[in-house]
């Protein structure tokens, strides 16, 4: 068992925290909001007041915050990661970020004396929860046979994709992939109510065929019911289809699909709509339809 260090118990970060606990480590959380250090402590878990006193002394440290620039406050700097951690330290960034951005950490890590793994997560809300998460891990080939055990407290398929910076491409193109699922999803409930179809009975049949997916599963329902609490916000998926388009710029490659997504994603957050669940996505289409 591994003392841990987690910064960041948001959404995602939490019920991870929380698993790695009933794993049976040792763990450490630090977030900027104390009621989520509380929550940890509650469940078995212990609260530090900064990140310095978080990981100075993990074996693991798991980063889950927001963005890139988030990843690089929390690592850089005199009380940051890179300066507290000890050296041979295991870096997880779970955070979904920059494949660029991730790649120029790792060495920074590397420099510092850590062994950095970019390991970005897909499942939501639930599957962190569940500790089903699909986790991509980009990184060294040791450092991630080290890192499985704590990998698998908190998902289910875990795999080692690369060199540092291969986590992050493969979760931009799962973001990619998602949110063209969903819109598509979208689109078809919007449909299905237009004819007056029995709409539970048409997402039963549909998901038992080709149409079926995940995001069916656990998104069909919520545009069925109009409910759109966040398993996964609004806001983040448009900062990851920024990343998807960027990136896909400077590889010279087209996305289409994901472009259009992407533009209907920001006019939604544009509006002030970020704080709900991608799929919301569904709420934009039905109103351009001229439906409520």
């Amino acid at each position: 068992m591994s003392n841990i260090a987690v910064i960041g118990l948001g959404i995602m970060g939490l019920p991870m925290a929380i698993n790695l606990v009933k794993a049976g480590h040792t763990v450490t959380g630090y977030n900027r909001s104390e009621d989520k250090i509380n929550k940890l402590a509650a469940e078995g878990g212990r609260g530090a007041a900064s990140i310095a006193d978080a990981v100075k002394d993990a074996d693991v440290v798991i980063t889950m915050v927001p963005d890139s620039p988030d990843v690089e406050g929390v690592v850089s700097g005199p009380e940051g990661v890179f300066a507290n951690a000890r050296q041979g330290t295991l870096w997880i960034d779970a955070s979904s970020i920059r494949p660029d951005v991730a790649k120029r950490l790792a060495g920074d890590a590397r420099a510092a004396g850590l062994r950095p793994l970019d390991a970005p997560v897909s499942g939501g809300e639930q599957g962190a929860i569940d500790a089903v998460l699909s986790i991509m891990v980009g990184g060294e080939a040791e450092d991630f046979e080290a890192a499985r055990p704590v990998l698998e407290a908190v998902g289910r398929t875990i795999v080692h994709v690369g060199p540092s910076g291969s986590g992050q491409t493969v979760k931009a193109a799962n973001q990619l992939i998602v949110a063209v699922n969903i819109q598509a999803l979208s689109e078809a409930v919007v449909f299905l109510e237009a004819y007056g179809v029995d709409t539970d009975a048409a997402l039963k049949v549909l998901g038992g065929g080709l149409a079926g997916s995940k995001v069916l599963d656990q998104k069909g329902q919520k545009m069925l019911d109009r409910n759109f609490d966040p398993g996964f916000r609004l806001a983040l998926h448009n900062k990851d289809l920024g990343i998807v388009t960027s990136a896909a710029r400077e590889a010279g490659v087209v996305v289409p699909l994901g472009a259009a997504v992407a533009q209907l994603v920001s006019a939604l957050v544009a509006r002030g709509d970020g704080g709900l669940d991608h799929s919301g996505l569904f709420k934009l289409t039905n109103e351009l339809s001229g439906k409520q």
